[in-house]
């Protein structure tokens, strides 16, 4: 067996070296993903349980939501068409297998819900359950978008045996919608 010098040794760990780093970073940014993913679906989650009791009348309201992403095995399945109920959202999504994705959608644009702006998606990518894009709209303007596809199940009361919707949950910038002020819209997956 024939030994290495030291200068050959030297050549060859440092030709592994961006192999290593590439790794490396690939893992970073896949845990940071999960994680974020993991955050955007808890801002989806919520919890909430009263019990008022006035002149031996006793009301009580129970409302809970858990948010729990989806990751699919073929990205291509994340394909199709998500509206908002009754708000005036909607995007239709393409993936490839690697998880590139295309896609166009429309959007309130003022304080009539069916007053609408469309727009196309540009540098979509998907990494695990998170949606990553640029939302250019037909007068140039553009604006980050960033969801999870996740599962959300609705309980009307403790024993509930809920309702689960699958969809895409995105935060972000602000939009104001029929008098409202908000940064996070469920889009449902249409059947």
């Amino acid at each position: 067996m024939e030994r290495l010098g030291p200068g050959l040794v030297t050549v060859f760990l440092l030709g592994a070296l961006p192999l290593a780093t590439a790794s490396a970073q690939q893992s970073l940014a896949s845990a940071s993903a999960q994680t974020r993913t993991r955050a955007i679906a808890a801002s989806f989650s919520k919890s909430k349980h009263v019990v008022k009791e006035k002149r031996g009348v006793r009301l009580e309201k129970y409302k809970e939501v858990r948010s729990e992403p989806v990751v699919k095995a073929n990205p291509q399945d994340y394909s199709g068409t998500y509206e908002v109920p009754d708000m005036g959202f909607a995007i239709q999504l393409r993936v490839d297998r690697n998880g590139n994705v295309e896609g166009s959608g429309y959007e309130p644009a003022g304080q009539d819900p069916s007053v609408r702006r469309s727009f196309t998606l540009r540098n979509g990518k998907i990494d695990g359950a998170l949606l990553t894009g640029t939302q250019v709209y037909a007068n140039g303007t553009e604006s980050r978008l960033e969801g999870a596809f996740m599962n959300r199940t609705a309980f009307d009361s403790p024993t509930d045996k809920g309702v689960t919707v699958f969809g895409l949950g995105v935060i972000g910038r602000y939009i104001e919608v029929a008098g409202l002020t908000m940064n996070r819209f469920f889009y449902e997956l249409k059947q």
